[in-house]
């Protein structure tokens, strides 16, 4: 799709008119009011916009989730609100304090927790969809919301689930890499991940398999591997999921792990980096069956984030 955008270009919204400053991702784009306020303009296909739209309106005023500012009038665009960095960015250049780590958790659970209550999927936790905004020296991290809600799903018809494709692979659930049924909790695992990806930083990803490309076909069996490599086995709960087809699979995966012995338990982790308490707070998170994972909501109160 090609942008409707360009540098320079002055986009007039129902509220506002705003100046087009600077090409920020693929569709997406920096721009300021008259007033010289800084906002976020993203492009998509119509449904998509649609989508997003009807969803942030819906969380009006949620201090976690990116907010809605304005919609194009003549050119068809969210005007979303704008914030300093993202976690990727910041965690790829140099390790985050664990301080920072946990209020970004915190907010990320509050933002889930709100969206699941109403029976909405986010589908597509992970770094840089964490937007955050920073203290005057430019260090801390003061305030962290959810972005890109153009791929949630409303699951409050069917508890089960739905079963299209979601997400990057490498923070995808298990279940979801399966083409199983997912629902609220294959959130819960996206953002398991995506704390190990922050504690550990330096653009590293726990489920990346090493030289796969993200565009092969085989990528999601590969990450299902590592995900049974550092997580596994699969309980003997998760055969009520499967069907034959599916049961080969997790087979051959934990037959190839066995023969290979290449099983990393993730609780032998050993990192100056990743303690004891952050371990025993992401086994918990990252259970392999989804109905064993706890929810947004129970996870606000765990005693992991109010730890220094």
């Amino acid at each position: 799709m090609a942008s409707p955008l360009r540098i320079g270009q002055v986009v007039k919204g129902m509220r506002d008119v705003y100046d087009v400053a600077q090409k920020l991702h693929d569709q997406v784009w920096r721009a300021s009011t008259p007033a010289q306020k800084q906002v976020v303009l993203k492009c998509a296909p119509e449904t998509r916009l649609q989508r997003e739209k009807d969803i942030l309106q819906e969380f009006a005023g949620n201090a976690f989730i990116r907010q809605l500012i304005d919609c194009g009038k003549e050119t068809p665009c969210l005007v979303l609100e704008h914030l300093e960095s993202d976690a990727l960015t910041c965690s790829s250049k140099e390790r985050m304090s664990k301080q920072d780590i946990k209020l970004i958790a915190r907010s990320i659970l509050s933002a889930l927790d709100s969206l699941h209550a109403k029976g909405i999927v986010h589908t597509d936790i992970k770094p840089n969809n964490i937007l955050l905004n920073f203290d005057t020296s430019g260090v801390k991290v003061v305030e962290a919301k959810l972005a890109d809600c153009g791929d949630a799903c409303k699951v409050e018809n069917d508890p089960r689930g739905t079963s299209h494709a979601i997400g990057a692979a490498i923070f995808r659930s298990p279940e979801a890499l399966m083409g199983l049924k997912w629902s609220t909790s294959t959130d819960i695992w996206s953002f398991g991940t995506t704390l190990i990806s922050l504690i550990w930083g330096q653009n590293f990803h726990i489920f990346k398999p090493p030289e796969i490309p993200a565009d092969d076909e085989d990528l999601p069996i590969n990450v299902l591997l590592q995900q049974t490599r550092y997580f596994g086995p699969f309980p003997l709960s998760y055969e009520t999921l499967l069907d034959k087809q599916q049961e080969s699979i997790l087979a051959a995966i934990h037959y190839h792990i066995e023969e290979h012995n290449i099983r990393k338990p993730f609780i032998q982790a050993e990192d100056e980096e990743m303690t004891a308490e952050d371990k025993e707070f992401l086994l918990h998170v990252l259970q392999l069956d989804p109905r064993d994972r706890p929810t947004a909501r129970a996870l606000r109160g765990h005693k992991w984030l109010d730890m220094p």
